[in-house]
């Protein structure tokens, strides 16, 4: 169980840095997730710019706050699934006009690791334990495993 919990708390504090990372990317340099929007988004800068508040609020709450925990890591897996059309919209873009060999290899891993980061994100914030056994109970009162 202490191999679980160190192996979650290490997943979480992973996400937490890479989701803050694209947060302030998303604020600081919102070009090039603009050009990636699909457009039937409304107000694709107003978007984007909530999108990287929520990854860091997300990332925050899930590496930080042990209450929020839970309902970060569901935020964060859900954002996962919602912005998969954008990165389906960036592969398809790249491919019709740089051709499929000079960016499937970029692309393909890409759109294959997102449910991935979905499951890391339920991992990480202690709903599901698969594939390494059964989910233990709640131990969110503290940071760190042990």
């Amino acid at each position: 169980m202490v191999r679980l919990e160190t192996s979650r708390w290490v997943l979480r504090i992973v996400l937490a840095a890479a989701y803050v990372g694209a947060g302030i990317a998303h604020l600081r340099w919102p070009g090039p997730f603009l050009s990636i929007t699909p457009d039937w988004v409304p107000q694709p800068e107003l978007v984007i710019a909530a999108t990287g508040v929520a990854e860091i609020l997300g990332a925050t709450a899930l590496g930080a706050i042990p209450r929020l925990r839970r309902a970060a890591a569901i935020g964060l897996a859900l954002y996962a699934v919602c912005v998969y059309p954008a990165n389906i919209k960036h592969a398809l873009d790249a491919i019709s006009a740089h051709g499929a060999s000079a960016w499937w290899p970029y692309h393909a891993p890409r759109l294959a690791f997102q449910p991935v980061i979905v499951w890391w994100a339920l991992f990480a914030g202690g709903l599901t334990a698969w594939p390494f056994g059964r989910k233990t109970e709640r131990r969110d009162t503290h940071d760190f495993p042990g």
